[in-house]
C-alpha cells in the first residue's frame, strides 16, 4: 500500500491485555470500582443533567474549575485530554512538528511517549536508565541534549514500570534545562506518591505537569487525564485538540470524583500498606530481585527466568501481569488478589518451569 508512510510499517502499537477472568494486575488499575452510591448518583446526573442529542461542553468549564481547586492551580492553567495519551500527543505536535526537534526519553518507561513520537514522525532518543536504580543517567542526558536537537525531555515521576522517583540530582539536572525545551512531568501516580512538581512550577514556564484520574480516582473507564501548564502553553493545548473530546459522561465522572476526593482517596492508604506487605513478601522468594515503588506497583525480576515466559506461566494460573524492561510489573491489587499472585508465583518458582 504505496500511501501508507513506510515508517509506520514497522511500527507496533502499545500492548494491553483484554479483560480477563483472572486476577488483571496488569495496567496499574485501583482494585476496587466505585462504590454503588456513587455510581447511582452518576447515573442520576445523566438522566437529569445530560441531553444525548447534544455535545459536551468543548471547553471543559465545570470540569477545569474543580481540577484547579484539587491541584491548586487556575483554571487557565488547566487543558483536559482523552487520558494522558491525547495530552502528550498534543504537546509533541506543539512542540516538534516540521523537524523542530526530537524527544528524549529515558528507559525503561511509559511506552506511549516514543510510540506517540514515531507516529509523528518525530526522532526519538533514548537514553537507558542506570540498570540497578533505573536512576537518570544524567551524564548520557546531557550529551544527547548537546548532541542532538532535543525539543522535549520526557520524565515520569515516579517512573513506570520501575517504581522510582526522581533524586536530588536529576531534579537539579531538570532545573537547569534551556526554556527552549519542554520538560513533561508525568504524575500520573501522583496520589500514592505524594511528590510534585507544582509549586516551582511557577519559576519554570518550560514545565508541564501531566496528571490523570485513571489510577487512584478509579476512572479507567472514563479516560479523563489533565495537564498544568503555563497559560500560553495551555492556549497551544485548547486549539489544537479535537473538538469535544470528552464525552459528557466522563466530566460528570471527573467532577463527581473530585467532589468525593477524600472518601476514595481514603483507600490510597490501604494501597500502599498492601505495596509493603507485597514487596517483603516478593523478597523472601528465591531468586526475586524487586525495588521500592513509590507508585501502586512493583517491579521485579527473577534469576533465571525470562520475563515473558513467567508472564505466560503466571497468567496460566489465572494472575496478569506486563513484561517491560526485561523485568515484571506486578500491580498492587486486593489483599486477596496479591495473596493469590503470590501463592501462583511460588507454584511457578517450584515447579521448575
Amino acid at each position: 500500500m504505496r500511501y501508507l508512510r513506510p515508517d509506520l510499517l514497522q511500527l507496533q502499537p502499545y500492548a494491553a491485555v483484554p479483560p480477563l477472568t483472572a486476577d488483571k494486575l496488569d495496567a496499574n488499575e485501583f482494585p476496587w470500582d466505585w462504590p454503588v452510591g456513587f455510581k447511582q448518583k452518576l447515573s442520576l446526573l445523566w438522566e437529569e443533567e445530560i441531553l444525548s442529542n447534544r455535545y459536551p461542553d468543548a471547553q471543559h468549564r465545570r470540569l477545569k474549575q474543580a481540577i484547579a481547586a484539587y491541584a491548586g492551580a487556575a483554571p487557565e492553567q488547566i487543558s483536559v485530554g482523552n487520558g494522558s495519551d491525547e495530552l502528550i500527543r498534543s504537546l509533541l505536535i506543539a512542540t516538534c512538528l516540521g523537524d523542530r526537534g526530537g524527544i528524549l526519553v529515558p528507559e525503561p518507561t511509559f511506552s506511549m511517549y516514543a510510540i506517540l513520537a514515531e507516529s509523528l514522525g518525530i526522532p526519538v532518543v533514548r537514553v537507558p536508565r542506570h540498570p540497578e536504580t533505573f536512576a537518570l543517567d544524567l551524564k548520557q542526558c546531557q550529551e544527547a541534549m548537546t548532541g542532538q536537537q532535543v525539543r522535549v525531555v520526557c520524565l515520569v515521576d515516579p517512573n513506570s514500570p520501575t517504581g522510582n522517583g526522581l533524586t536530588a540530582a536529576e531534579w537539579e539536572w531538570v532545573e537547569g534545562l534551556p526554556e527552549e525545551v519542554l520538560v513533561i512531568l508525568d504524575e500520573a501516580y501522583f496520589e500514592f506518591s505524594q511528590h510534585t512538581a507544582l509549586p516551582k512550577l511557577a519559576e519554570h514556564p518550560n514545565w508541564v505537569i501531566l496528571r490523570t484520574f485513571s489510577k487512584a480516582f478509579r476512572l479507567a473507564a472514563h479516560r479523563v487525564g489533565y495537564a498544568i501548564g503555563h497559560p500560553q502553553l495551555i492556549q497551544v493545548l485548547e486549539a489544537i485538540r479535537l473538538p469535544y473530546n470528552l464525552s459528557a459522561i466522563s466530566q460528570w465522572a471527573a467532577q463527581l470524583a473530585l467532589e468525593h476526593a477524600d472518601e476514595l482517596l481514603a483507600d490510597v492508604a490501604l494501597i500502599r500498606q498492601e505495596r509493603e506487605a507485597l514487596y517483603h513478601a516478593l523478597q523472601e522468594l528465591p531468586g526475586v530481585r524487586v525495588w521500592p515503588s513509590q507508585a501502586n506497583f512493583l517491579y521485579f525480576r527473577v534469576a533465571g527466568w525470562d520475563p515473558q515466559e513467567l508472564q505466560r506461566a503466571w497468567q496460566e494460573l489465572g494472575t496478569c501481569v506486563r513484561c517491560s524492561g526485561g523485568g515484571l510489573r506486578l500491580t498492587v491489587g486486593s489483599s486477596e488478589e496479591n495473596q493469590r499472585a503470590l501463592e501462583r508465583l511460588r507454584q511457578i518458582l517450584q515447579s521448575g518451569r
